[in-house]
């Protein structure tokens, strides 16, 4: 089990990643069901590609989802990652044999009264930023 990042352990510049987080169809299906977006451009081909997609795309959200994970990962506890916000760029794209996106983590500030940090979080798919301006703020032992 990973302990928790100690704030004393964390600087400035400090980097994670790149963490890279596999998507499927399958996964979306379950994404779609769990989260109760049934939206057709996530599961139908044909839907996809006549709205002018090149194939069913992931959730934004699966996508914002799985990023959090990889910066929960690195504190060492979901439930430490206080903030996540972020824009959606582009797309990823889900053709049959899947895809995956690549996660990586620069802390940017720290605060040593609350002991958090803020990081920068670069989540890409191919030669694409999927997310921009994508912060965390966690909390830190």
């Amino acid at each position: 089990e990973m302990s928790v990042r100690s704030f004393e352990d964390v600087s400035i510049g400090e980097t994670f990643g790149p963490e890279v987080v596999a998507v499927g169809r399958d996964t979306l299906v379950a994404y779609a069901n769990a989260s109760g977006d049934q939206n057709p451009i996530h599961q139908d081909e044909a839907f996809a590609k006549g709205d002018g997609l090149p194939d069913v795309i992931a959730h934004g959200m699966w996508t914002m989802g799985a990023s959090s994970s990889v910066v929960a990962r690195w504190v060492g506890d979901a439930g430490r990652v206080l903030e996540f916000g972020t824009r959606f760029t582009k797309p990823v794209v889900v053709p049959t044999q899947g895809n995956e996106i690549s996660v990586t983590g620069v802390v940017k500030s720290v605060d040593a009264e609350r002991r958090r940090a803020t990081v920068d979080v670069t989540t890409t798919c191919g030669d694409d930023k999927v997310l921009g301006r994508c912060i965390a703020v966690v909390q830190l032992a």
